[in-house]
């Protein structure tokens, strides 16, 4: 069985529902996975969008979550889940709207897809001190044994 993950909120490909966006309760999804290879020290989540800040024109990719050190015993995360709650020895990340916890979907045009990413890890990381995206990627290189992603959608009512 290889790595998948997925969620009970919603399909690969399909639209994330308002609930876990800034237009609703703005709470992450819950998310969870399969098939953690042998040999799995750790698990990395990163939450991003490459279709900022238009999918028409896309200029960059924004981060919306980045966990890291996520016990590899753990099978998912709950809906809705705090700082507090995260599995004991996971590690947040800043997210591109400078904070350490998830931030929903909140994309000012279009239709933006979100890619929920999941990492099998050959080791433990050092803490990175509250890292941002890329220094996150740099402490993992080397150390992927797997990966995996879903993708949810999101376009805000008009």
């Amino acid at each position: 069985m290889s790595l998948a993950i997925s969620s009970p909120a919603f399909a690969d490909n399909h639209q994330i529902p308002a609930i876990y966006t800034c237009d609703g309760l703005n709470i992450s999804p819950p998310l969870q996975w399969t098939g953690i290879p042998p040999g799995t020290k750790s698990l990395a989540l990163i939450i991003d969008d490459p279709d900022a800040p238009d999918p028409a024109a896309p200029k960059r990719v924004w981060v919306h979550w980045l966990l890291y050190n996520i016990p590899p015993d753990i099978s998912g995360l709950h809906e809705g889940i705090t700082p507090q709650a995260l599995p004991t020895g996971t590690l947040e990340g800043r997210n591109d709207g400078k904070k350490t916890s998830y931030g929903g979907p909140c994309p000012p045009i279009g239709c933006h897809r979100y890619f929920h990413k999941l990492y099998a890890l050959d080791v433990i990381l050092p803490n990175l001190q509250i890292p941002q995206k890329p220094a996150l990627l740099q402490a993992m290189e080397g150390h992927i044994l797997a990966h995996t992603e879903i993708i949810g959608r999101y376009q805000r009512p008009a």
